[in-house]
């Protein structure tokens, strides 16, 4: 074989191996659009209990573009304190819609949103009820946020736009989430987390700064393939019991108690 003809041939391998590295290789999707379905033993949010210690059946759908805006809704079953701690003859049930923008600018991730959380049909704070509009309003919430993230760590600031979940003249109530994401390998994922609660202090149900209080989890989850993950976490609060003890139904109960959690969810 001549000079030209090992050139000829060279040449064609660069092509044909540079052919089939672009046809291996995806293009990336305009968006995505996943859906998830689970359940937890006890539903928490920011430490304190949404369904008195019991089971929530739980499912949402995610959509994300690839320039970096996002939209989805999540359901949560069984919920219980709207009744016991609001004083509400109805509200079984936590509907969230969010959307936002995620990207990235030197070295730090970020992300600025809006959620909000509403209780189909919930009467807190309705005429009539139990817990009346003295202290209670309607327990739906809207909120506005914003996160930077590093490597593993993520800090994120979520300000309330209106009444907090029914409590009566919280508008501006604060919270923030420090997290980390920390990968053992082999499927295993350990997230610590502490978080802080403020509500204004001209609250009138927030005496003294009463319904300020942390909490922290340390969750491990294990990815066991196919979209099926489960958790296991540990929460606490250091919550007053003087303001998170339900005042109403049959049961005085403490909404910040410490517990395990044992989730499962199935993404598709």
């Amino acid at each position: 074989m001549n000079l030209k003809s090992k050139t000829a041939l060279a040449a064609l391998s660069l092509i044909a191996s540079t052919a089939a590295f672009s046809q291996g290789k995806a293009p990336e999707p305009d968006y995505t659009l996943t859906y998830n379905i689970g359940a937890v033993s006890d539903y928490r949010f920011r430490g304190l209990e949404q369904t008195a210690g019991g089971p929530s059946m739980q499912g949402g759908v995610d959509f994300a573009h690839k320039s970096g805006f996002y939209a989805g809704a999540f359901v949560a079953s069984n919920i219980k304190w709207i009744k016991e701690f609001n004083g509400a003859d109805k509200g079984d049930w936590e509907v969230d819609l969010y959307g936002g923008y995620k990207a990235e600018a030197f070295g730090l991730g970020y992300d600025v949103g809006l959620i909000t959380y509403q209780y189909p049909n919930n009467t807190s704070g309705g005429t009539g009820t139990p817990g009346g509009s003295v202290n209670y309003s309607k327990a739906d919430t809207t909120e506005a946020y914003v996160g930077v993230s590093y490597k593993m760590v993520s800090l994120k600031y979520s300000h309330s736009m209106g009444d907090f979940l029914g409590n009566k003249d919280t508008n501006g109530s604060r919270y923030w989430d420090l997290s980390a994401n920390f990968d053992l390998g082999s499927g295993f994922t350990l997230t610590p987390h502490v978080g802080w609660q403020t509500l204004p202090t001209n609250s009138t149900s927030n005496t003294a700064n009463t319904a300020n209080y942390s909490d922290y989890a340390l969750t491990l989850a294990k990815d066991m393939g196919n979209g099926v993950v489960i958790s296991l976490a540990a929460i606490g609060t250091d919550a007053k019991r003087s303001f998170y003890t339900s005042s109403f139904g049959n049961n005085s109960r403490f909404y910040g108690q410490d517990t395990v959690v044992l989730g499962l969810k199935y993404t598709f």
